[in-house]
């Protein structure tokens, strides 16, 4: 990092304390952008191999090759936190982007979502990551790539298939049911059982073992990684590697439109009440911020995306505006994007930012479909939804040790894509080492089922 970008640091995070922003040290560091693009797509400096980053990665390329994607800036919460800018940005690209990542800290500090997560993993993510790839590394080389590769197809196509609700390290289900505790005695049933004729008292049944699972059980990596019947030890890391990265990436996806918007917010303010910026950086900066919540492309007219920028921008200035600072603090603590934007997205908001859910018809035409409220909240949250993944669960252990799955299509709303489906059935299949089924829906609603 270059004197003067420090020193510019250096003055925003003072000036952040000033104005309240409360997280734990951010350590910056400047590197080149075949590093940032490395970082981006893999989501950690450091993290277990696997071709399909390899294919993300190409993606990336080719979308910023087009002009359609650009990476100004990395930041991993924990304590410390670590920011990453690109060495190529300008002096005033990265001086907005450090007070944006600023922004982020102070979010991922202070809301509830990521304070569970932090607290369950030690605030040490990219430190467990860089184990997890080192233990499956040594599993490389002691089992071969091609036995590790296929457990990692397996883990790696379940990864949104995660309880959140349920913690890092998860104990196994009881061995037996919960045992009923006897009513407590009193002088009615003693004199009761005392009576001629009284029937006696039932001797206690005897405990059967609870069924596996004793409750639909969406959490499918734990599940495998617990009650695999073939599984080695390694292979049982791997699938709980997975699962504890992808608990780690949870509140990013379900904060995404408060955080970005929270952290646009903060760059905006610091940059503006930052006396100490020379005045072209200032406009150059400003400038940039401006093409970052800006609604749609340069060259487009109209989005049919929503870019999380600015839309958590728009509505956390009208909470400032409205509510104070104190008040929309208190909302960055309490809320995810659901009751974000179900709370604050309102019809002045709706219209003001022209927000609309649209259609495409079968010729390939796009029209509006509706501007309602509810509608419009809706769509945005739609791919919220369980990580993004249709809702499967474990509906049961046969006794033949087959795994039986179940897709809760009524609840869910979406549908499953066949062909997908039965791929990621087949690498469940080569782990499970058993028979896998998944009962579904087809297009009509009647009940099919998917075998590998």
């Amino acid at each position: 990092m270059n004197d003067a970008l420090r020193d510019y640091v250096a003055g925003l995070e003072a000036l952040a304390r000033r104005l309240g922003l409360a997280y734990f040290p951010v350590d910056f560091e400047l590197v080149p952008s075949s590093l940032m693009t490395e970082i981006a797509v893999y989501g950690l400096p450091v993290r277990m191999p696997h071709w399909s980053f390899g294919v993300r990665y190409i993606h990336q390329l080719v979308r910023q090759a087009m002009g359609h994607s650009r990476i100004f800036e990395v930041m991993f919460p924990g304590d410390p936190c670590r920011a990453y800018l690109m060495d190529g940005n300008t002096l005033a690209e990265n001086t907005l982007v450090a007070a944006h990542v600023l922004g982020h800290a102070d979010f991922a500090r202070n809301n509830a979502l990521f304070a569970r997560f932090h607290e369950m993993a030690g605030g040490n993510i990219i430190e467990m990551a860089a184990s997890h790839a080192r233990r499956i590394d040594r599993a490389i080389a002691e089992e071969g790539l091609a036995r590790v590769e296929a457990v990692l197809d397996a883990a790696l196509a379940l990864e949104s298939h995660v309880d959140v609700t349920q913690p890092l390290h998860r104990a196994p289900y009881p061995a037996e049911p919960p045992q009923q505790t006897p009513a407590a005695p009193d002088a009615f049933r003693a004199r009761f059982e005392r009576l001629p004729g009284a029937p006696a008292r039932a001797a206690p049944a005897a405990r059967e073992r609870p069924p596996l699972p004793p409750y639909p059980e969406p959490d499918l990596l734990w599940f495998i990684a617990q009650y695999g019947p073939d599984l080695a030890p390694w292979e049982r890391d791997v699938f709980l590697a997975v699962r504890a990265e992808s608990l780690y990436f949870y509140p990013v996806f379900a904060c995404q439109i408060m955080n970005e918007g929270w952290a646009s917010y903060w760059h905006a303010r610091l940059l503006r009440e930052a006396d100490f910026l020379p005045q072209d950086l200032y406009v150059s900066a400003i400038k940039a911020h401006s093409d970052v919540v800006r609604p749609f492309a340069a060259d487009e007219q109209v989005a049919l995306a929503v870019n999380p920028y600015h839309l958590g921008f728009a509505l956390w200035e009208r909470i400032v505006e409205r509510e104070g600072l104190a008040h929309a603090r208190r909302v960055r603590c309490e809320e995810d994007d659901f009751g974000f934007v179900r709370n604050y997205l309102d019809r002045e908001t709706v219209e003001s930012l022209d927000l609309f859910v649209w259609e495409q018809k079968n010729d390939g035409e796009i029209r509006v479909r509706s501007r309602d409220l509810a509608a419009v909240r809706e769509a945005i949250l739609a791919p919220k939804y369980n990580y993004g993944a249709p809702r499967v669960f474990v509906r049961a252990l046969a006794l033949d040790g087959s795994l039986e799955l179940e897709h809760d299509a009524a609840t869910d709303g979406r549908g499953l894509d066949p062909a997908r489906a039965r791929a990621v059935l087949g690498y469940v299949r080569r782990v499970w080492r058993r028979p896998v089924r998944l009962t579904t829906v087809d297009a009509r609603g009647a009940k099919i089922q998917l075998d590998a």
